[in-house]
């Protein structure tokens, strides 16, 4: 099963929070984790974020960044395709919806993904309305 994850949900595979064990789940689940190009920065970004608060240090920020690289080496990431802006925008059309969460749509629909997890309310609504199955974290 291709399980297709956004940024949201994916950095909760590192950091423990709310929906953490069903990332868990769904990463053992998955004969393919699928993300989006733009995942790696996004998630990198939070783990500066949670060094910049003082909530890890040094080495753990090393540690965490070191984990995500490992496994998405293994991961199917999808670029930004004439095909994946495409879908971006139609789903920015017509849905609430930030221009990074509609990327990860449509990288989704372009990986054709079995399952798309998020945490975020309106990307989970925009996606179900492309025809993805969409699970909650």
């Amino acid at each position: 099963m291709r399980v297709f994850f956004d940024s949201s949900a994916f950095v909760k595979r590192y950091v423990s929070e709310t929906g953490t064990e069903a990332v868990l789940n769904w990463c053992d689940q998955a004969t393919e984790i699928g993300l989006s190009a733009i995942a790696l920065p996004e998630i990198v970004s939070a783990f500066c974020r949670l060094r910049r608060e003082g909530k890890i240090d040094n080495t753990q920020y090393r540690q965490l960044k070191s984990l995500l690289l490992a496994d998405i080496e293994d991961a199917a990431i999808c670029d930004l395709t004439p095909a994946v802006l495409a879908q971006s925008i139609t789903s920015l059309e017509t849905n609430v919806l930030r221009g990074m969460d509609a990327i990860h749509i449509g990288s989704a629909v372009a990986l054709k993904a079995d399952v798309f997890i998020s945490a975020d309310q309106h990307q989970r609504e925009a996606a179900v309305r492309t025809g993805l199955r969409v699970e909650v974290v």
